[in-house]
């Protein structure tokens, strides 16, 4: 069973009763509601299909929304080559978003990178304090600053200081605040610019925590932040403890973003990549025998 789905599959099993051979249109129509899979997409998936539903002919619908033109179109995350590659990291308080930090600077040390952090969260100590937790912890040096000092600034010099110090990697925290109000719309928007500045217009990630027990409500939520800030993917987290797995395709689907990460749990090595495969066959297997 793959993880990212053991809630979510605990409950299919438990509306379906069994696992089958094969399963009703609407008995498959309201697992995958109950899933968090939002109705537009069921409709596109079961459109084709006829009342009572085979393994084979669901694995196909699934295929087609993982590799439809509306998926593949927009939905690639894009790697890249040059040094320091830098995270500019996104998310509100109590996403998971300093631990995903160091869960990701975990990942690349392990694969043998050098890996430098940003403590841009200036104004919340606790998440200052945090990070110089994770990065004594995990091994990696860390930039701070003063606290309430200019989180643009503690950017640059992240970057500047990852530069110098040939570091692969850079991650940079930001405020743990939906920016719903003009004053921190505008204090991330300029991190961002200053991050570009920083890297002579080179590219870098932008990339938005997001809980993965809040469902389909975490769509709104990402939708402020790429509104202004044109995110490149989004790191989805606790889904070890959802069974609202069925989120993921709506979050895709809604957002033409990809998910590149699943946070599995709280230990620095509890991050996996988002991988569609698993994903179908991990649903499958919650409803087939």
């Amino acid at each position: 069973m793959f993880n990212f789905l053991k809630k979510t599959s605990q409950n299919i099993i438990q509306m379906l009763g069994k696992k089958t051979q094969k399963i009703s249109k609407d008995a498959l129509e309201e697992i995958l509601i109950e899933s968090d899979i939002s109705y537009d997409i069921i409709e596109k998936m079961l459109d084709n299909l006829g009342e009572n539903i085979t393994r084979a002919e669901l694995k196909v619908a699934f295929e087609r929304f993982f590799r439809g033109e509306s998926y593949y179109d927009k939905v690639k995350f894009s790697e890249i080559t040059h040094s320091p590659i830098v995270y500019l990291v996104f998310g509100v308080n109590g996403a998971g978003k300093t631990t995903s930090i160091a869960k990701l600077a975990k990942r690349f040390k392990n694969g043998g990178k050098k890996v430098i952090l940003g403590a841009g969260d200036t104004f919340r100590a606790a998440a200052v304090e945090q990070l110089e937790l994770w990065s004594e912890k995990i091994g990696v040096e860390i930039i701070t600053t003063k606290m309430a000092a200019d989180p643009s600034a503690l950017a640059f010099d992240t970057i500047n200081a990852a530069r110098a110090r040939k570091m692969d990697y850079a991650i940079i925290d930001t405020a743990g605040r939906l920016p719903n109000q003009i004053n921190l719309k505008n204090e991330l928007i300029k991190i961002s610019k200053t991050c570009a500045k920083a890297l002579d217009n080179a590219p870098f990630h932008r990339i938005l925590v997001l809980d993965g027990t809040q469902g389909s409500n975490a769509i709104s939520q990402a939708s402020i932040f790429n509104e202004s800030l044109n995110l490149d993917g989004i790191i989805l987290t606790k889904m070890d403890g959802t069974a609202k797995g069925g989120a993921i395709l709506s979050i895709i689907h809604e957002l033409r973003l990809p998910i590149i990460y699943l946070g599995m749990g709280e230990k620095e090595d509890d991050l996996v990549p988002f991988n569609e495969s698993d994903f179908i066959n991990g649903f499958l297997d919650s409803i087939f025998e």
